[in-house]
């Protein structure tokens, strides 16, 4: 992924020169700030598609979001095997996908019965509970993607 590497490289160089200290934190953490990088493209890639299916197309609002989530999904998981974790080998990719899918699965309803237990038990705000819940399940899918998932097997 050359483009990528080229984008990555420009960020990294624009963002040591604004912030000297803090990129010097995240430099020392490559995977975790490619981690945000490419989540950050596959959200992109969800809103850019959901716009184009919904938007230009005039498709229904279930299936364009739908066919946006799936096409988020794969860019996703590519992203994340081939350029955060450098996981290159291909002999185990659909073991991989489908174990990628559990974890959004499970994520997906750890995220609502998170989301409960914060607004309705706790009552703390709506968005502010979904910046916790993102972060902390981010942190989660970052471990079980670098430890468990795309984990290099000697």
């Amino acid at each position: 992924m050359p483009w990528l590497n080229r984008f990555y490289e420009r960020l990294r160089c624009s963002l040591s020169r604004r912030c000297p200290k803090a990129f010097s934190y995240l430099d020392s953490r490559k995977s975790v700030f490619k981690f945000i990088v490419a989540g950050g493209m596959a959200g992109g890639t969800d809103l850019v598609f959901l716009f184009f299916f919904h938007g230009l197309l005039r498709l229904g609002l279930v299936l364009s979001t739908s066919a946006a989530f799936i096409l988020s999904f794969v860019v996703s998981f590519t992203l994340q095997k081939f350029w955060t974790f450098r996981n290159h080998s291909r002999e185990r990719i659909w073991h991989q996908f489908f174990m990628y899918i559990l974890v959004a699965v499970v994520g997906l309803n750890l995220n609502g019965l998170a989301m409960h237990f914060l607004v309705i038990n706790l009552k703390v705000w709506y968005l502010l509970a979904q910046v916790i819940v993102n972060i902390s399940l981010g942190v989660v899918n970052f471990l079980i993607y670098k430890f468990i998932i795309f984990r290099c097997r000697d």
